[in-house]
């Protein structure tokens, strides 16, 4: 399974982050699943990435061309595919992606697990989109998606697919049990 991963190239200040993406690397490599995320050698997204090859797995990185041009790309990862821009970017890591993971990340971060929502919502998309909501960090975005529904401008079937897991193991068993 092609588990694509959301996340910043920025580490943040909290330490708990580097910890748990390390941890999700860790057994998106041991379990067999490949990676696919924005194919970043740094912050937190080259710690997702070094870990997920470290522990075995397989490596998509996907990045505009402007990003190759200031020498960000990790060149260690299993296979970099190179796109004009950024929408081109989005579309592909939805294009390649079993399961969508937004690690906690800026607003980069959310524009692409938004898009995914939407897609969801739409029912052009069929696969689970977790907010790994580590510490609370998507408490905001989970209050704001129920205000839609009370608001009567989303219901609870355009929301179907859209998981909060505040820990790696849930986020393996919405996986599992969306697998079967």
């Amino acid at each position: 399974m092609n588990i694509t991963v959301y996340l910043g190239a920025l580490e943040g200040n909290d330490h708990t982050l580097t910890e748990a993406v390390r941890e999700l690397g860790t057994w998106i490599g041991e379990s067999g699943h490949a990676l696919v995320y924005g194919g970043s050698k740094s912050g937190l997204m080259g710690k997702l990435a070094e870990s997920v090859l470290a522990a075995g797995g397989e490596v998509t990185g996907v990045e505009p061309q402007f990003f190759i041009d200031a020498g960000f790309e990790y060149d260690a990862i299993t296979r970099l595919i190179v796109t004009k821009d950024m929408t081109e970017r989005k579309t592909r890591m939805i294009e390649l992606g079993d399961a969508f993971i937004a690690f906690p990340g800026g607003t980069g971060t959310l524009e692409e697990i938004t898009e995914v929502m939407s897609k969801l919502s739409l029912k052009h998309l069929d696969a689970p989109c977790i907010l790994y909501n580590l510490n609370g960090y998507y408490d905001s975005l989970k209050e704001l998606l129920v205000h839609m529904i009370e608001m009567g401008l989303s219901t609870e079937e355009k929301q179907e697919g859209i998981y909060f897991a505040e820990n790696l193991g849930e986020i393996k068993r919405i996986i599992e049990t969306e697998r079967k």
